[in-house]
């Protein structure tokens, strides 16, 4: 039989291993603390942070769309790129690289879509091109935007911080275009389907440069508001561009030093390029927008 003051020994040690137990495992679960970085003898610490966002980009068009001298005018929503779309694909991530004030950022969305139905109507002929446009039918674009460039803060103070921006934005794209064949549509420079006639743009290409600003506001330990626009093209590729971003990020977990964070927001990119005239107009004059949706890796 065990003593009073053996048991009562005995009770503390095993309270002790049981506290020691989940204090190990709360850790596991729950965000660890941070620990400064430590540089290996004879070398510097690192002094560069790393964050990289793939993310969703729920695209609504509206604008104008001209190709080969023939424009249509697009006014359709995700719902109804989703649901009249069957080449509906994208691609989109974005990464920056932070050391104190500056930072280097760069972004890439490259999607696929098409348009049709009432979404699509027809408009006028561009000067120099004859004969009767034909109902619109459908619209096809694949498009890529690179954008990348540098910011660097100009004020911090409490949880607010400011930054300046430049940089430029690549875009590619192919456009395709199909009408109702029509006998006046002056179709000898479209490739003709069936009862198709098809205005195909091939590759357009063109760089933008932009300038810009942008907000990030701490609410509270691991939760921010952001907010970003810039301007750009000034006649050097389109003749103008705009964009503005607003969003909320969140942390929920630290795994293996990265720090993972939920990101949703709104995003809207406007651009008006024209090329060539006559037959050989090309014109992009559109404003894709919509709801954002990511996962960011801080490291």
């Amino acid at each position: 039989m065990l003593q009073a003051r053996d048991r009562r020994r005995l009770l503390l040690s095993a309270a002790a291993l049981l506290g020691s137990t989940g204090a190990g495992l709360a850790a596991d679960l729950g965000p660890a603390p941070q620990e400064p970085v430590v540089a290996a003898p004879g070398q510097p610490a690192s002094l560069w942070t790393y964050r990289f966002v793939p993310y969703g980009w729920l695209t609504a068009m509206t604008g104008k769309q001209t190709v080969r001298g023939r424009t249509v005018k697009v006014n359709a929503s995700f719902i109804d790129i989703v649901e009249e779309s069957d080449t509906l694909l994208a691609l989109m991530g974005d990464f920056e690289a932070r050391n104190g004030p500056l930072a280097l950022y760069g972004d890439v969305v490259w999607s696929k879509v098409g348009v049709s139905g009432s979404h699509v109507r027809t408009r006028t002929l561009a000067p120099g091109v004859s004969g009767t446009l034909g109902a619109a039918l459908d619209m096809n674009v694949e498009m890529a935007i690179i954008e990348g460039g540098a910011a660097y803060e100009i004020l911090h103070s409490g949880p607010l911080s400011f930054d300046l921006t430049a940089g430029a934005r690549y875009w590619y794209q192919k456009a395709d275009l199909s009408f109702d064949l029509v006998g006046t549509i002056g179709a000898g420079d479209l490739e003709l389907v069936g009862g198709r006639a098809i205005a195909r743009s091939g590759s357009v290409d063109w760089v933008d440069p932009i300038i810009g600003a942008r907000m990030r506001y701490a609410l509270a330990p691991g939760q921010e508001l952001f907010l970003r626009g810039d301007i750009g093209g000034f006649g050097v590729g389109s003749k103008f561009s705009w964009q503005a971003v607003a969003g909320y990020g969140v942390d929920f977990g630290i795994y293996r030093g990265i720090t993972f964070s939920g990101v949703i927001g709104y995003r809207a990119l406007s651009v008006d390029y024209v090329k060539g005239e006559g037959r050989t107009r090309y014109e992009f004059d559109m404003l894709i927008h919509g709801p954002i949706i990511g996962l960011s890796m801080r490291f």
